[in-house]
């Protein structure tokens, strides 16, 4: 199986019983889905059966983890934690159980779910394929379900049909690959954990969007073809977000396999929320045992009064601010047809970086 290396710290924390499966090239850390599989002698269940059997599968696998990673690093691109790649210092980030931690769980399994599926629809692996909608199969019914129902159809008499995307097997290999590792464990960092995948997986599936395509003569809407379609990646990951800065602190209950959260008067968190158990570091300056690289040198807003602003982002040490010149593209003229030609020109730009 041909596969390129894929830029993905996070998937230290899918195969953290997995050694030996990276390397570094600079400051990256590069996943090599074939050196995961070489361990399957040292794999059970499930995600042995995927590696000894399904490579395309795994290939999809490695993509939904960049997917994830690329969406955590525009949420955060803003903030004192930007969702950073260096290998040591998310090494020791995700070896805490912080709410960053949490986000990064739930948008890689929400990653891993929307790159499988979306190559089902695609028709790029062998086990699997669109969703060919009925009026009484299982994704049909799913999406009479509440979530989904908004999504619907209110006018015009339609049907289901064309070819949806098959995100129950996205959903479930997903599942396979991120969890099964873990499903034996009650431990409290392994509940949060399995708790934060499945809330990626669900902000994938349970907000599906139906499309329709008009079927009659001279463009008339005598009658509909509807299928239904994943959100956009981006949806995916502002809605992670928004659980994330609501996101509860858990402690075990008293039955060892569960979890409550910490105080009697924060709401018990839902299937959609994320949750951790432990506090976060500040991020506000480097620590080799947090793994906080800190904000200095980090460009930031000075006009702003919010995350980016120097205010917030420098912690109150102040910024310096520095003029620079940058090449950018001016005069640009169309051509008939069809060509643009621009000149280049050289623009002042005030910077202002984090002491």
């Amino acid at each position: 199986m041909e596969m390129r290396p894929v830029l993905v710290a996070i998937c230290l924390l899918l195969v953290t019983p997995i050694t030996g499966s990276f390397w570094t090239v600079g400051s990256q850390v590069v996943m090599d889905p074939m050196l995961v599989c070489k361990k399957t002698r040292r794999l059970k269940g499930k995600l042995a059966d995927i590696c000894r059997k399904e490579p395309s599968l795994l290939k999809e696998i490695a993509r939904g983890v960049q997917v994830g990673t690329k969406e955590c690093q525009h949420q955060f691109r803003n903030r004192r934690w930007n969702c950073t790649t260096v290998r040591r210092s998310l090494k020791k980030i995700l070896l805490r159980d912080t709410r960053e931690t949490g986000f990064v769980n739930a948008i890689t399994a929400a990653g891993v779910t929307y790159a499988v599926t979306r190559a089902c629809t695609m028709g790029d692996l062998m086990e699997c394929s669109c969703d060919k909608m009925t009026k009484g199969n299982r994704l049909a019914k799913f999406a009479r379900t509440a979530e989904a129902k908004k999504s619907l159809p209110t006018e015009g008499d339609w049907e289901w049909g064309g070819c949806g995307d098959n995100v129950n097997f996205g959903f479930k290999k997903s599942r396979d690959f991120m969890d099964a590792p873990y499903r034996k464990r009650s431990d409290i960092k392994t509940l949060v954990k399995l708790h934060n995948n499945d809330a990626g997986r669900l902000a994938v599936r349970n907000f599906m969007r139906t499309e329709c395509k008009c079927h009659g003569l001279s463009g008339s809407c005598t009658v509909r073809t509807c299928w239904r379609k994943m959100p956009p990646f981006r949806e995916v990951g502002n809605r992670l977000k928004e659980s994330f800065d609501g996101a509860a602190k858990v402690i075990p209950s008293n039955d060892g396999h569960s979890f409550i959260t910490e105080g009697p008067t924060i709401k018990p968190p839902g299937r959609f929320d994320l949750i951790y158990s432990e506090d976060s570091p500040d991020f506000c300056k480097a620590n080799r045992k947090t793994g906080s690289l800190g904000t200095a040198g980090r460009q930031c807003n000075a006009t702003s009064p919010g995350v980016d602003g120097c205010e917030l982002l420098c912690c109150g040490r102040g910024y310096d601010t520095r003029i620079v010149k940058e090449k950018v593209n001016c005069g640009c003229r169309f051509h008939w047809c069809c060509e643009v030609t621009c000149n280049t020109c050289l623009v002042k730009k005030t910077v202002h970086s984090c002491r």
